[in-house]
C-alpha cells in the first residue's frame, strides 16, 4: 500500500472509533494522551512519545524517527463515585466501566512530519439507580454522559537540528446524554426565561405541587449522545534543544469552535407529578438545546532531560482555562406538544487549572523501559456549586508504565493510573466520593 493510500484508509477508520467517551480527571481532560506520557505523569512537552503527540505538542512529532509509525491504543477507564447525604442511604455510580479507543499516524518526508489520527479530548458522567435518592422518587434512573472527540491533522517541521515547530487542526464533536431530576424549586431556580405556552404555565407555577419534575435526553447508542454537535479546533506548539541532553518545549490548544448540541425535534421530555401524583402527569415532548458548550483553552510548557543514557526525566506545568467556558451550563427546551420554551442554566463558575506533570523513564535494558509519575492538580470546580452529575473533581494521580520493544518494528507500551478518592460537598448537602483506576494500552508498528 502507498504512503497516500495509508494516509487515507485510515481517516474513516479514526472516525468510527473516535465516537467513545471518556471519564476525564484534570476537569474534563485526560490526565494524559497515549500511555507512553501518562505512564510519566501526562508530562509530553518536550520529548518523543509517539502519535499521541498530535493530542499534545504536535512539535515533538518531529523529534521521532523518519519511520512511519502506527499507534493502535484502548483505554479502560474506571471512574468510582458515591453520592450520599445524611439520613438516606448511599447512592454510588454504576458508571465504572468505559472503553476509549485510540489510532494515529505519522510519517516523514524530509524535514515534514504529517499524518491522522484519533483521541478522545474527554468528558465526565455518572449513573445513578432509579431506586436512589438522586431518582427524586420518580423511579427512573438519573444519569449523564459527555464526551467529546477529536480526527487529529498534523503538521510538524523540523526548523534545524535543534529547533521543531508543528499544529494541528482537529475536527471534533461532542455528544451528551442526561437525565435529571430535580425538585420544582430546585428545577426553578435553574429557570432563566421562557415563552409560549410552556414557558407560561412554568412561570405560572403550575409544577409547583409536584414532588418531582425530570429533564430527559439520552439514547442507546453508546458511541454518541442523544445531544450531538460538530465543530473545529487546533493547536501548536514547539521545542528547543538547548544542549545535547536538555529540550524544552511549549503548546497552545484554542479554545474550540462547536456549534450548539441539539437533540432531534422531539426526542427530549420535560416530566413532572403535579398533586404528588404516583407517576408523571405532566408530559412533554421536545428539543433540548445545549448552548456554547466549549472545551478549553490550554497553555503548556515543559522540558526534558536526558540525565544518563538509560534515564530521562520530564516536567511540565499546564494552564487550562476553564473560567472562560464553565461560568455555566445552559440549555433550551423547546417544545414539540404545548408550544414555547424554557431555558435552563446550571451555574458552575469553575476556576482555571493548574496542572504538575512529573516523571521519569528507566530503560532497563534494550527491550524494557519502565516509567513513573506524578499528575498533581487543583480541583476547578467550588464545592457549593458541583453536581453529582458532573464530579469532575479528582485532584491529584500516581502513574506508572512500561514499553517492552518485541522487535525491530514492533512494541507494546502500558500505563497505570491511579487517582486517590477525593470528597467534596455541594451547596445542597450532597457529598460526592470520586477516585479512578485507569490503564490505558498500546500497539506500536513502524513501517
Amino acid at each position: 500500500m502507498t504512503l497516500s493510500k495509508k494516509f487515507f484508509a485510515l481517516t474513516p477508520l479514526c472516525a468510527l472509533l473516535a465516537a467513545g467517551s471518556a471519564q476525564a480527571t484534570n476537569g474534563m481532560l485526560m490526565e494524559g494522551y497515549g500511555p507512553i506520557s501518562t505512564g510519566m505523569g501526562g508530562a509530553s512537552q518536550a520529548f518523543d512519545h509517539g502519535t499521541a503527540a498530535m493530542a499534545q505538542n504536535p512539535a515533538t512529532l518531529a523529534l521521532g524517527s523518519e519511520e512511519g509509525r502506527l499507534d493502535i491504543a484502548l483505554g479502560f477507564l474506571g471512574p468510582k463515585v458515591t453520592s450520599s447525604v445524611p439520613g438516606m442511604p448511599d447512592a454510588p455510580s454504576g458508571g465504572t466501566a468505559y472503553t476509549m479507543p485510540a489510532v494515529g499516524y505519522t510519517t516523514r518526508s524530509g524535514a515534514l512530519t504529517f499524518g491522522v489520527g484519533m483521541f478522545a479530548q474527554g468528558g465526565m458522567g455518572t449513573e445513578y439507580a432509579a431506586n436512589t435518592f438522586m431518582a427524586m422518587g420518580s423511579g427512573e434512573p438519573v444519569r449523564s454522559e459527555l464526551s467529546v472527540g477529536n480526527v487529529i491533522i498534523p503538521l510538524a517541521y523540523q526548523v534545524n537540528p535543534n529547533v521543531t515547530i508543528g499544529a494541528t487542526l482537529d475536527y471534533m464533536w461532542s455528544g451528551l446524554d442526561m437525565q435529571m431530576a430535580a425538585t420544582p424549586m430546585q428545577l426553578g431556580s435553574m429557570v432563566t426565561g421562557g415563552t409560549g405556552q410552556l414557558g407560561g404555565a412554568i412561570g405560572a407555577g403550575a409544577l409547583n405541587s409536584a414532588t418531582w419534575a425530570r429533564l430527559n435526553f439520552t439514547d442507546t447508542d453508546k458511541f454518541s449522545g442523544a445531544a450531538k454537535a460538530t465543530g473545529w479546533g487546533a493547536k501548536f506548539g514547539g521545542t528547543v534543544k538547548v544542549s545535547n541532553d536538555v529540550t524544552l518545549g511549549a503548546s497552545y490548544r484554542l479554545k474550540s469552535a462547536l456549534d450548539d448540541m441539539k437533540t432531534s425535534a422531539s426526542s427530549a421530555s420535560m416530566t413532572a407529578n403535579p398533586g404528588g401524583a404516583n407517576t408523571a402527569t405532566f408530559v412533554d415532548a421536545g428539543r433540548i438545546t445545549v448552548i456554547n458548550f466549549q472545551m478549553p483553552a490550554v497553555l503548556a510548557v515543559g522540558g526534558s532531560w536526558q540525565v544518563q543514557p538509560n534515564l530521562l526525566l520530564v516536567a511540565d506545568i499546564k494552564s487550562i482555562a476553564w473560567a472562560e467556558v464553565m461560568k455555566g451550563f445552559k440549555m433550551r427546551f423547546d417544545s414539540a406538544g404545548m408550544g414555547g420554551s424554557v431555558s435552563f442554566e446550571l451555574p458552575q463558575n469553575w476556576k482555571d487549572q493548574t496542572v504538575l506533570s512529573l516523571g521519569l523513564a528507566w530503560k532497563a535494558n534494550e527491550k524494557l523501559t519502565l516509567r513513573a509519575g506524578l499528575n498533581l492538580a487543583d480541583n476547578p470546580i467550588p464545592d457549593a456549586l458541583v453536581n453529582p452529575l458532573f464530579p469532575a473533581t479528582v485532584k491529584n494521580h500516581a502513574t506508572l508504565g512500561f514499553g517492552y520493544q518485541a522487535s525491530a518494528t514492533d512494541a507494546l507500551n502500558a500505563a497505570l493510573t491511579i487517582a486517590p478518592s477525593t470528597d467534596v460537598t455541594s451547596g445542597t448537602g450532597v457529598t460526592i466520593a470520586h477516585g479512578q483506576t485507569n490503564l490505558q494500552l498500546m500497539y506500536t508498528h513502524r513501517f
